[in-house]
């Protein structure tokens, strides 16, 4: 009699057991990651996205501004202090609420941080853009000279190289010696000389002679020896 009671008990505690442990280790017996759980050490993650406006702003900053240059300075949510400008001869502009200001020597960015000092004496947390329209001071340019079919400073355009200078200009002139050409370059107020071999370059395809450009380089090409 009392193994039948026992037998009868088990059998109505057995579906009880067995509804505790899936509630508590679900149908896997791990339980599930609540909402801020974090993910696997070996699970993938997302790979941030790249700042479009500071790729563009890395690529403007080593535009050196020069006289002559037409500028729009743009001031957000300030549309009366938005304005074109041209830097004068003597290196300076002048806008709204700012009477004078240098911005030879200065790229882009560096200048638009120098107006937002200014202006946030008088506009609270003021964002300025400078942006270069036309570029027109020797900054902006490449001289090429010596026996190139048309020697002229021709216009800077980000990534130029000797090969776009050289072609720009008409190519190599007769009596030309191209692998003695020379790019003189000013770096940190001192002049340095990169040699190229452009007769190389021009005839055999050497692209280790296709040297990139920067603002205010020259080009010199000198005459062959008889």
């Amino acid at each position: 009699m009392a193994r039948g009671v026992r037998f009868g008990f088990a059998l109505v505690l057995l579906p009880l057991l067995i509804t505790v442990a899936r509630a508590q280790g679900g149908t896997g017996g791990v339980a599930a990651p609540g909402p801020g759980a974090q993910p696997p050490a070996g699970a993938s993650a997302q790979l941030p996205v790249p700042d479009a406006a500071a790729l563009q702003e890395s690529e403007t900053s080593q535009y050196i501004i020069g006289p002559g240059d037409a500028l729009h300075i743009f001031v957000w949510r300030n549309p009366e202090l938005t304005t074109p400008v041209v830097v004068r001869p003597d290196g300076e502009i002048s806008m709204p609420l700012v009477d004078h200001m240098v911005a030879v020597g200065k790229t882009p960015p560096q200048l638009a941080r120098d107006i937002e000092k200014v202006l946030g004496e008088f506009v609270r947390a003021p964002k300025v853009n400078v942006i270069v329209t036309v570029a027109l001071s020797t900054f902006s340019q490449v001289r090429v000279i010596g026996q190139v079919t048309k020697p002229m400073a021709v216009p800077y355009r980000a990534g130029m190289t000797v090969l776009d200078a050289v072609l720009q200009v008409g190519g190599l002139g007769p009596f030309a010696a191209g692998n003695r050409a020379k790019i003189v370059r000013k770096v940190g107020g001192k002049e340095t000389e990169i040699k190229v071999k452009l007769d190389r370059l021009l005839n055999k395809g050497d692209t280790r002679q296709n040297v990139a450009l920067q603002p205010g380089d020259l080009l010199v090409v000198p005459e062959s020896r008889f």
